[in-house]
Formats: structure tokens, sequence, C-alpha cells
């Protein structure tokens, strides 16, 4: 039996806590059967997303995939080192770091693809991401479990200012205050 499926791109905003902001044009394709395979259904029109630790399982999918999204930033806020950042010399501002990864059939995070300003700053992230626990359902279609990709914004702001010690805070103060 074939059916639809929805691909498109998708990234949560770090002070949104969700993927559910979908883009205005979709992409429509027609795909198989789910069969043995390793087989992906991106998250936001799995049918019963993985069950995160600590997330009830007689959540209805909207509920399960608000406390996945949730249950996972906190943990990469809680794991991700923002010190790291600290005399890498990058501009006053927002950083972006995006991390991908995939929720395999067995529950566990496979996968991981981070991209960011820096490699350090990646592999921060790339530690923080790996450290989230073995979901304990995977996700599932038309019955089967299935492959979930995930993609993750981390975006924090860089204050350099924050970083100067009290001897470069005069000079800076000193040069403001020349005309």
């Amino acid at each position: 039996m074939k059916y639809l499926i929805f691909l498109f791109s998708f990234l949560i905003n770090i002070s949104g806590y969700s993927q559910k902001n979908i883009p205005e044009e979709i992409e429509i394709i027609e795909v198989g059967e789910v069969s043995g395979e390793d087989y992906e259904v991106p998250f936001v029109v799995i049918e019963r997303a993985p069950v995160y630790k600590g997330c009830a399982e007689n959540l209805d999918n909207s509920e399960l995939k608000k406390c996945m999204s949730e249950n996972i930033t906190k943990h990469v806020l809680k794991k991700f080192n923002i010190n790291v950042a600290k005399g890498l010399g990058l501009p006053d501002g927002n950083v972006r770091i995006l991390a991908m990864f995939k929720v395999n059939k067995e529950g566990e995070v496979t996968e991981i693809n981070v991209r960011g300003p820096h490699p350090d700053l990646e592999k921060e992230a790339f530690k923080a991401i790996n450290s989230l626990p073995k979901f304990e359902k995977p996700g599932f279609q038309k019955g089967k479990a299935v492959i979930v990709p995930y993609a993750l914004p981390i975006v924090f702001k860089v204050d350099n200012s924050l970083y100067l010690s009290e001897k470069e805070k005069k000079k800076l103060q000193n040069k403001k205050e020349l005309p």
C-alpha cells in the first residue's frame, strides 16, 4: 500500500522548544510501504514519535513530540558548555550551531552531524548530543519501528566584553572617550 509523505527542511528555535514551524512550500513525494529496511520518517510527520526518557507513553503524538523536543533541548542546554566560546575570537552577536541526528529503530541516537562557526563549538555540540540517553521507544510509522531524523539548532549570544580582563575593559573605555 502506498502513501504520501511530506519532506521538507525544518529547524526549531531554541527558545520555541518545538519543531512545528512548517515552511510555506512542501514537496510531496510518493513512497512505498514501510518495510524491514532502514526506513526514515521526518519528525514532523511521524505517526508515533520516539519516546524520550521521562515522557509518558500514553501522550497523544503531538504532546509526545513536544515532550521529546523540550527534553532534548533541556538536556543539550545542560550539557553544552557555553564557556567553550570564550577566547575563540568569534564576533559579538548570535552564534548558531546546527546539530542533526537520527533516532534509530532501537531508540539510540546515531549519525550525529554538527555544523558551527568553530571546530571547538562543533565538538562541544557533538558531545552534548552524544550524551542523550537511549529513547524508551523508537518512532513508529504504519506500526513498524523506523529511523527518525531530528534537527536542533543551538543558538546563543557571544559578548566578548564579558571575557575581557579589567585592564582590557579600561582600555576600551578610554578609546570610547577619545574623539
